[in-house]
This record gives C-alpha cells, structure tokens and sequence, in this order.
C-alpha cells in the first residue's frame, strides 16, 4: 500500500500496535474519515439525513479526540447545536482550532435554530458567534457566460 487512504479498518488493527499513541489516534481517524466519507455519499443519495447527521457527529468526535484538531470553542458550538432538536448531527470544518462548524438541520427550523445555538454558545462561553443560515447547492459549476 501506498497510501493510508488504501488501507481498511481491518488492516489498521492488524497493525496498530505496531505505531505509537499519537500516530495510532491519527492513521485511525484517516481511516474511518475515508469511511465515514463513503458513507455520508450513501445516505445523501438514499436522503437520509439521520444517517448523515449522525456521521457528522462521528467526525467530530473523531476530529476532536483521534485528529486532535478541535478547541473548547467548536465544542462548545457543535454541543449547542446538537442541543436544539432540529439538529440531526454537527461538527467542526475548516482547518480547526477555533474555526467554523456545520449543522445538517430541519429547513424549517433554520431561524430559531440559529437564534438558539447563538444563545447556547453565548452563555457557554460568554462570547458572540456568527450563525449563518445556508442550503446546500450544486458547488463549483463551469458555465457559458456568452461572448467575450
């Protein structure tokens, strides 16, 4: 194998004894993100936002306690926003250490969602966030802007 995203969970605990703390938590996280990645396609296409949520907690989890990437800040967000029972599942994105999450919630709920987990986080933390409200789009398309 040429590279950890080819080797499978199996694989990893066959030889995991083999690396030290820290390379053991990381090469796990790699793994079952590869994983995890996979499977959060799977319930996109089947429509299946438990399942995604719930593979975004994971993440998080695995980013906070196997990658070591998280902060007491995310936390705090991510917890604020599984807190609201509009909220299928969270967690951090971006670089880290202080940076942004993401929610997968009900459309309906966005406003109040955001006005909770703002308040949430606030008296977790005695500071004021950014909520913002988005939807999921087509992402980067190339198309025709006419003659030039």
């Amino acid at each position: 194998m040429k590279a950890l995203r080819d080797v499978d969970l199996a694989q990893f605990h066959a030889r995991a004894a083999d690396l030290d703390e820290t390379t053991r938590r990381r090469a796990r996280h790699v793994i079952t993100e590869n994983q995890r990645t996979l499977a959060a396609v799977a319930a996109m296409r089947q429509s299946d936002p438990i399942a995604l949520g719930s593979l975004m907690n994971q993440s998080h989890a695995s980013l906070r306690d196997d990658y070591e990437v998280s902060s007491d800040a995310l936390d705090a967000m991510v917890e604020s926003a599984r807190a609201h029972p509009a909220c299928y599942g969270a967690r951090m994105t971006g670089a880290g250490f202080g940076g942004c999450a993401v929610a997968l919630i009900e459309r309906q709920a966005a406003e109040e969602f955001a006005a909770a987990v703002a308040a949430g986080y606030h008296r977790s933390t005695g500071r004021t966030p950014a909520v913002y409200v988005c939807r999921a789009t087509n992402g980067a398309e190339a198309f025709d802007v006419g003659p030039r």
